[in-house]
C-alpha cells in the first residue's frame, strides 16, 4: 500500500481498548491529506476470543474507505537496557508502515535491548514507545516526541503526566522511567540502563 499508515490496537480476550484515542489520531492523519470523512475503526474489529492481541488495522489516504485488519498473538518485549542514539532528521510524525529510518537507528543498538532517539539534543522516543521520567513526585515525558501516541495523549488529558523538554545531560535527575504505547500502557522499568 503506498502511503499507507496504521493503528495499532490492544484487545484482550476480545475487549478492545481506548478506541476513541485511535479514532482521533486515524482521522487527523487523514486530515493533513485533506480527507475529513472517515470510517469508524471499531466496526472493522473482530478480535479472537481469548488472549491478548495486537490489532493492526493498516489504511491509506489513497483508498481511505479500505482498512486492511490484522491480529497478532501479543508478547512484551524485556527492555532493560537502552542505547542512546542521534539523529536530528528523523521524521515520524504519523504513525506510518514504512519504519525505515527507525529501523536504521534500531540497526545501531549493540547488545542492547532497544534504543533511545535524540533529535536536535533532545530526548524523544524509543523504537515502538514514547517515554516518561519520574522526578520528584512527577512523571514527565519529552515535550518533542517522534510519535503523539495514544497512550501519551491520554496519560496527558488525564494529567498523569506532563511534558517538558528532556536532555541527555538530564537523565541522571530522574529515578524512574516508564514505556507507553497502546499495548503496554504504562510500563515502569525497573533499573534500566542508558548506554551513550
Amino acid at each position: 500500500m503506498e502511503n499507507s499508515f496504521l493503528e495499532t490496537i490492544k484487545a484482550v480476550d476480545g475487549e478492545v481498548f481506548h478506541m476513541p484515542y485511535h479514532q482521533k489520531r486515524y482521522e487527523s492523519v487523514l486530515n493533513t491529506f485533506g480527507i475529513w470523512e472517515y470510517e469508524k475503526l471499531s466496526d472493522y474489529i473482530n478480535s479472537p476470543a481469548d488472549g491478548i492481541y495486537r490489532c493492526r488495522l493498516v489504511y491509506s489516504p489513497q483508498t481511505p474507505n479500505i482498512i486492511d485488519v490484522t491480529y497478532h498473538k501479543y508478547e512484551k518485549r524485556k527492555i532493560e537496557s537502552l542505547k542512546i542514539v542521534y539523529d536530528d532528521n528523523i521524521d515520524y510524525t504519523c504513525k506510518s508502515t514504512c519504519r525505515d529510518e527507525i529501523d536504521k537507528l534500531f540497526s545501531k543498538k549493540g547488545s542492547c535491548d532497544d534504543i533511545l532517539i535524540v533529535k536536535n539534543s533532545f530526548i524523544s522516543d524509543t523504537s515502538i514507545a514514547n517515554i516518561a521520567f519520574f522526578s520528584e513526585g512527577e512523571w514527565i515525558t519529552p515535550k518533542t516526541p517522534l510519535l503523539k501516541g495514544t497512550t501519551r495523549s491520554r496519560l496527558l488529558d488525564e494529567g498523569k503526566i506532563i511534558e517538558k523538554d528532556i536532555r541527555v545531560s538530564d537523565l541522571k535527575n530522574y529515578s524512574k522511567v516508564a514505556l507507553l504505547n497502546a499495548m503496554i500502557d504504562f510500563d515502569i522499568i525497573q533499573n534500566i540502563s542508558f548506554i551513550n
